[in-house]
């Protein structure tokens, strides 16, 4: 579904991503994992139009992405939940999820609406304060809203960045199983998160990312059991991951 290969972008003469590479297939949840730093969020951003390719390619359902405006990408198929949540303070939780629907015919009300239900199924809470300003919300809430609001794009590839940041531990449990449903139920995700046990946990497969390249990849249990992961992202003592070939993981070597 989702095939980068090479991939450069940063901003301006800062370049960030270095010629990162990566395959998201369709009904897989695939995560990025990595300190604070290595380009994930970048990564998504170039996916989603957000800041330009400076080379390499993004193709997606075999169309490339690097020839698409950010505003069109979503149309696409291709929707993204950024970090921070972002939602629209001053406008009602109702109002903020429809807005994820602004690529859809007008003329599918129906079609919206049911969407519309089906979030709120997915959040019940959604529901209760569908009237509320969302800027009042708690932050598990804005998230639920920023998880919502893209689901109401119906796209065919959900992006989530750094979704369980800021939350309290009981509510990156919720929003982890949520989208662990998704993903049961079929929904395609490209995670990047710096939760890599939780993020590994759930996924099917992982990639490592440092200083904007793919250092390694692998089956997500195979990343999870990795010493050298364990120690450098799951919280034992770090060690460099980059000095030699780790196992059970395939690690790809990048032109620095």
């Amino acid at each position: 579904m989702l095939r980068i290969r090479n991939l450069q972008a940063g901003y301006g003469k800062l370049r960030v991503l270095r010629g990162v590479s990566l395959h998201v297939r369709a009904g897989e949840l695939v995560t990025i994992i990595g300190a604070n730093g290595a380009g994930k969020t970048t990564l998504l951003h170039t996916v989603a139009g957000l800041v330009p390719a400076q080379g390499g390619e993004i193709e997606f359902d075999g169309t490339d992405l690097t020839r698409v405006a950010a505003y069109s990408i979503v149309g696409h198929g291709c929707a993204l939940v950024p970090e921070g949540r972002q939602v629209f303070a001053v406008m009602s939780v109702e109002e903020n999820l429809l807005l994820g629907a602004y690529t859809r015919p007008t003329r599918d009300r129906a079609g919206v609406r049911e969407t519309l239900e089906s979030v709120y199924r997915l959040f019940p809470v959604l529901r209760e304060r569908r009237r509320q300003y969302a800027g009042t919300l708690s932050g598990g809430e804005q998230q639920m809203v920023a998880i919502g609001r893209a689901r109401m794009a119906q796209p065919r590839l959900l992006m989530l960045d750094e979704p369980s940041m800021g939350l309290a531990p009981l509510v990156v449990k919720d929003i982890f199983k949520t989208l662990a449903g998704l993903h049961a139920a079929g929904v395609t995700i490209l995670l990047v998160e710096q939760n890599a046990r939780a993020a590994l946990a759930i996924a099917d497969r992982g990639y490592v990312m440092e200083t904007g390249a793919i250092l390694m990849e692998g089956a997500a249990r195979d990343l999870l059991n990795n010493n050298d992961v364990q120690r450098a992202y799951l919280g034992k003592d770090y060690q460099s991951i980059g000095e030699r070939t780790l196992p059970g993981a395939e690690t790809q070597r990048q032109t620095r």
